[in-house]
């Protein structure tokens, strides 16, 4: 991938004060997915371009230090040459004083609006989008279709843009830096809580009053709905993001914050999963992997399975756990599966242990005798261990309306009463025995927050 910056300022070397790399050296700078390149093809008075080429290792993205069970585990694709977010991670290693728009040397520079011109390549997206995104920033565009090697549409997919216009080199650079992934509509790393800070960082002065500010926000993070809502209260705080959720049902996050419920859920399942001596883990419904983050740190677990219905879901958890990336865990420690949770899967069977948390209000009750005979009939693990929420406590969320689940996709809320109850039977039919456990601050007479079943298979 290949990004240029060029100016016509007079005297246009002066480019070399501005990003602090001599126009006579080339400079090579080390990341964790390969290498960056910075050179300069033209240097004279009247015109001065530098070069920014990153090398990302195909190889390293699959073997290196990470593993080679996730959903981008193959050779062949485009993330090693694709202008994406490890161009922007190259740009904010080799460019990051320019970037933060500091010159020591030459501060009036920095603050002053020069020509400029730049050049991505290869950059996934359309021309039409690069012009929504870039020519309200008051850059000028064009954007070639990059042709197949034997002159067909095979890469028609990807485009050569260039953009030119009269600014300070910090906008450009700031622009290029969130604007990238945009156009690309992807992210190499888990898009977190620490992005939104970014995104309103790098895009202030600018971003606020974008004609495609949703479009830019809603890419830049990934798509996630929480951060997108956050970031676009923060950007217009008078405007509130429209839901589609019903009324009165708030999602479990939102309300069970205050509590520390995930949290406390999470600590519960991995205590149990430790005395149990469970070395191999399969969770199902692993949703965006934050059970399987925690599983992977810990030394006595040697393979752990998470399995989703949701494609997206997936997708999340392999950018959280880094799967096929340089920092994620070893080859073969972590595998994500696509599968729903009411049909076979011998994938993960001849696990230690199974887990479903918060997974089975999201059946329809008519659905958790299928579930049972797959988990405790044909996977039989020696563990299980199964959360669910405590709808008696329902009534002391004050954002909850009465009647109403504690998140719009759930099919069903349990007393402590009902869950026994199916818990129980579940353990008899199986041959397995159950013990009941709180999580959470209890109520002394509505009970805790979430309920735990943990299933031993044959145990007496």
């Amino acid at each position: 991938m290949y990004l240029s910056l060029a100016t016509t300022h007079r005297p246009a070397t002066d480019l070399g004060f501005l990003l602090h790399k001599h126009p006579a050296r080339l400079h090579e700078i080390a990341l964790s997915f390969g290498r960056a390149f910075v050179f300069y093809p033209e240097a004279s008075e009247e015109r001065c371009e530098v070069a920014l080429v990153v090398d990302v290792d195909p190889v390293a993205l699959v073997r290196g230090k990470g593993g080679a069970d996730g959903l981008h585990s193959h050779y062949v694709n485009d993330r090693p040459y694709a202008a994406s977010s490890f161009l922007c991670v190259a740009m904010a290693r080799a460019l990051g004083t320019a970037l933060a728009g500091s010159a020591k040397d030459r501060p009036e520079l920095a603050a002053t609006a020069i020509p400029l011109e730049a050049t991505v390549t290869p950059l996934r997206g359309n021309a039409q989008l690069v012009q929504e995104l870039f020519e309200p920033l008051g850059w000028t565009t064009t954007a070639e279709r990059i042709g197949g090697p034997d002159t067909t549409d095979v890469a028609s997919g990807y485009l050569t843009v260039r953009l030119s216009g009269i600014a300070r080199l910090q906008s450009l650079l700031s622009h290029l830096y969130v604007l990238i992934p945009v156009l690309d509509d992807d992210k190499h790393y888990w898009v977190g809580e620490d992005e939104v800070a970014k995104l309103l960082k790098r895009g202030e002065g600018w971003i606020e009053n974008h004609p495609s500010r949703e479009t830019i926000v809603r890419r830049y993070l990934d798509h996630r709905r929480a951060l997108v809502r956050e970031a676009l209260e923060r950007l217009a705080p008078e405007t509130r993001v429209e839901t589609t959720e019903p009324q009165g049902a708030l999602p479990e996050e939102v309300l069970e914050t205050p509590l520390r419920l995930a949290d406390q859920r999470l600590d519960a399942v991995v205590d149990v999963l430790k005395k149990a001596g469970a070395r191999t883990v399969a969770d199902i419904g692993c949703g965006e992997g934050r059970l399987l983050d925690r599983l992977v740190r810990e030394r006595w677990v040697d393979h752990l399975v998470g399995v989703d219905a949701a494609a997206r879901q997936l997708h999340w958890a392999a950018k959280r756990l880094k799967i096929s990336l340089p920092g994620g865990p070893p080859e073969g420690r972590v595998q994500l599966l696509h599968g729903s949770l009411t049909y076979r899967d011998k994938r993960w069977e001849g696990v230690d242990a199974v887990t479903l948390v918060e997974v089975i209000e999201h059946l329809g009750e008519d659905r958790l005798s299928v579930l049972g005979k797959i988990v405790f009939g044909m996977a039989r693990p020696a563990t299980v261990v199964v959360t669910t929420p405590n709808s008696e406590y329902n009534v002391l969320f004050a954002n909850l309306g009465t009647g109403a689940f504690r998140h719009p996709d759930h099919r069903f809320e349990w007393t402590r009463g009902q869950f026994q109850t199916w818990a129980e039977k579940a353990a008899a039919t199986y041959g397995y025995t159950v013990k009941f456990s709180e999580i959470g601050q209890s109520d002394e007479r509505l009970g805790p927050p979430t309920q735990m079943a943990v299933f031993t298979l044959g145990a007496k």
